[in-house]
This record gives C-alpha cells, sequence and structure tokens, in this order.
C-alpha cells in the first residue's frame, strides 16, 4: 500500500487508525491486530524514510499495537487457579475507536453548523426604552390569556376591515312604473321641467323616463311644452295650461 499523505491530516494516532480501516474496508468490530499493526507501521516507516517529524504520540501507538501484536503471537497459558481479569488489549483498542469515531463524527456536524450559521445575521438586542413615549402603560398583572385574547380581538377587527364580497347588479327599470311615479308628481306639482325627470343619470333610466314621457303623452295624460326653439321643455298634467 502506498502512503501520499502527510501526518499533519491527522489528529492523532485513532484518527490514523481509522483512516487505515476505512481504506482497508474493514469493519472496526473485525479488526486483525496483525494486519492493522503492519499497515501502522508501514505508514510510520514511510513518514520516517521522508524525513518527517512524527508526535511521539504515535510512536507510542506503534509500540502499543506491536506489544498486542506480540500477545497474539506467544502461546495463550490459561490457568485456572487464577482469579485475575485480564483486560483484552484488542477489545479496548476497539472501544477507544468507537468513541473516537463518536467524537469526530459529532465534531463534523458542529463544523456543519458553525458553517450554516456564518450565512445567518443577527441584530444585537435594541434598547426598548428609547421608543417608549410613555403613552402606552404595561400592567404587570397581564398573563398570557390576556395576550392571547388581545390578539384574537385583533384577528376580529382585521376581518371586519376586509373587503365584503359583493356583487354588483344591474337595476332594471319598468317604463309602466316610470308613468306612474311621473305622474305622481305631477299631481303635486302641476307643472315641471322636462329635466328635472333625470335625477339619475345612467342610461337604462334615460331611456325608460323618454319613453315614459312619450307613452303618457300618446295617451293624452300629459302635455308637452316649449315656447320657443332651444328653450326649456315643460311638461303639464292634463288639463293645465
Amino acid at each position: 500500500m502506498e502512503y501520499n499523505f502527510t501526518i499533519d491530516k491527522f489528529q492523532g494516532p485513532l484518527d490514523l487508525l481509522l483512516h487505515l480501516i476505512k481504506e482497508a474496508n474493514i469493519n472496526i468490530f473485525d479488526i486483525k491486530i496483525s494486519e492493522i499493526t503492519e499497515q501502522y507501521l508501514k505508514y510510520i516507516e514511510s513518514m520516517e524514510n521522508l524525513n518527517l517529524n512524527i508526535d511521539s504520540e504515535y510512536l507510542v501507538m506503534a509500540a502499543e499495537l506491536i506489544e498486542m501484536k506480540s500477545r497474539e503471537l506467544l502461546p495463550n497459558e490459561e490457568s485456572d487457579d487464577s482469579d485475575d481479569y485480564e483486560e483484552d488489549p484488542r477489545e479496548n483498542l476497539i472501544n477507544r475507536l468507537i468513541e473516537y469515531q463518536k467524537y469526530k463524527e459529532m465534531a463534523m456536524k458542529f463544523q456543519d453548523m458553525e458553517q450554516e450559521r456564518k450565512l445567518m445575521y443577527s441584530k444585537i438586542p435594541s434598547e426598548m426604552r428609547l421608543f417608549n413615549d410613555g403613552k402606552v402603560v404595561i400592567d404587570d398583572d397581564i398573563s398570557l390569556d390576556d395576550l392571547i385574547e388581545a390578539f384574537m380581538l385583533f384577528q376580529k377587527r382585521k376581518n371586519w376591515e376586509k373587503p365584503l364580497n359583493t356583487v354588483v347588479t344591474k337595476k332594471e327599470y319598468s317604463v309602466g312604473k316610470r308613468c306612474f311615479d311621473i305622474m305622481k308628481r305631477l299631481n303635486k306639482k302641476r307643472t315641471m321641467k322636462f329635466t328635472e325627470l333625470f335625477d339619475i343619470r345612467n342610461k337604462g333610466y334615460v331611456v325608460v323616463t323618454f319613453l315614459a314621457v312619450l307613452d303618457l303623452a300618446k295617451k293624452g295624460r300629459l302635455l308637452i311644452k316649449q315656447d320657443k326653439n332651444l328653450d326649456e321643455i315643460v311638461l303639464c298634467a292634463k288639463g293645465e295650461v
């Protein structure tokens, strides 16, 4: 295996061991001390050949791995008379690697969170007393329920201020009804100017009013008078001259 990286890329011997395990595509629980020791020593040897400074902690780990490898090679003499528990170096190494891996993954999460936080901009707290004109007095007895109720009332007021959903319809005018209205006014005043009939200025109303006047004149119920050309047209009830 060729090594084209430097020791500065790792945070310590455990970081280097995790890298070697990952490169070899080995599960942490399935590592073999002899194989991982050989790979580790080759890496350290390549660093020495390049005359690179190697921290003492890397050398300490190399010594521990060599010791563990040596114990595996020695015959295992179990004594039934011994009640002393001896910790398994391989199991201890695996636990250290797992724990270090957890810390490393958590550190990477914190690093990602730090990068995300750098993209956010926050405003320093404002001194709210500068905006207090003394007109608004906050009672210390106000509870959360009071604030919720005030908010609900505010929402109701906003709903009341919304424009109503209305449908504009066109009013229909009846010639017969317009005739009745004209005669009712003439019975009171007896005479009236033609322009006084058009108190509403829209096309439908004007047309119906004009037709009503013609209909009443045709039936002889009113007279239409004009003294001379372009003078005011006057309507008179029948019998009024």
